[in-house]
């Protein structure tokens, strides 16, 4: 079976391929290899479980009404990389293994959300040991996760701060990223 998407007929003699004719219904070059670069977006962020980027990529995707010619590259390149790990018959009992073992709900990304060291990241942070955070943040695919466990550490900090140091530190934040000059006030009387 002949799987074509480059905008020309294929025929295969001997070991080569040679491209004959274009083909009137078939998409042009640039728009085969947009539509691969669109692919290999999503793949890779589902290949990293960043599904930030994922959920990004398939709704540009969809808001271009580009969705069945990315999954038939999708089905495309699933096919290809099937093709070139298994022989033609455990090719397809692999397959058949997947399809009755895929989860009743594809819509989200799996994350391992287990490997994520926030605790490791707040450690590093309160030590000032930079090389470890970019290290951390470096290792983590995903780094919603990451963040995520570093505000929830921060949330359950924030009881334990003295009162008014809340507003000192949250003055503080406003006047550096904010851009306008904020009153901080001073938390602790007498100093």
């Amino acid at each position: 079976m002949c799987f074509e998407f480059s905008g020309a007929e294929e025929r295969r003699e001997g070991t080569g391929v040679v491209v004959t004719e274009e083909l009137a219904d078939e998409l042009p070059a640039e728009a085969v290899e947009g539509a691969k670069a669109r692919a290999a977006t999503l793949l890779l962020a589902f290949r990293h479980g960043n599904q930030l980027a994922f959920d990004h990529a398939l709704d540009r995707l969809l808001e271009e009404h580009a969705e069945r010619e990315v999954t038939t590259l999708l089905t495309w390149i699933a096919a290809e990389a099937v093709r070139k790990a298994y022989a033609p018959e455990v090719g397809d009992r692999v397959l058949r293994s997947m399809a009755r073992r895929a989860p009743h709900d594809t819509g989200a990304v799996a994350v391992d959300e287990e490997s994520v060291g926030a605790a490791r990241l707040i450690e590093a942070v309160a030590a000032g040991e930079v090389a470890e955070v970019r290290g951390l943040v470096a290792a983590t695919p995903d780094t919603t996760f990451l963040l995520g466990g570093l505000l929830q550490g921060v949330a359950m900090m924030l009881p334990l701060l003295p009162e008014g140091e809340l507003a000192e530190i949250t003055a503080e934040l406003r006047r550096r990223h904010g851009g306008a000059a904020a009153e901080i006030p001073e938390a602790r009387a007498g100093v």
